[in-house]
């Protein structure tokens, strides 16, 4: 029987809606900085979720903090 060790990448989180205080937290930016970041293009657009409400797709951002701690950024 073959078993294969799954590691903590193997193990996705589950897909969520992150509020801008979510991002803030998860990011260690600031609002000016996440809305700057996402005109230049080098952060994960927000979506509408809502009349007046926005969120980030958890995975983007997830995937957007591990570049940064690879040091591919």
């Amino acid at each position: 029987m073959n078993h294969q060790e799954l590691t903590d990448k193997d193990i996705k989180p589950p897909r969520r809606i992150l509020r801008l205080r979510e991002v803030e937290r998860l990011t260690g930016y600031k609002s000016s900085s996440i809305y700057r970041m996402v005109k230049e293009g080098v952060f994960p657009r927000q979506r509408r979720i809502g009349p007046g409400a926005v969120g980030w797709d958890s995975r983007e951002v997830d995937a957007w903090i591990e570049e940064r701690l690879d040091g591919v950024a």
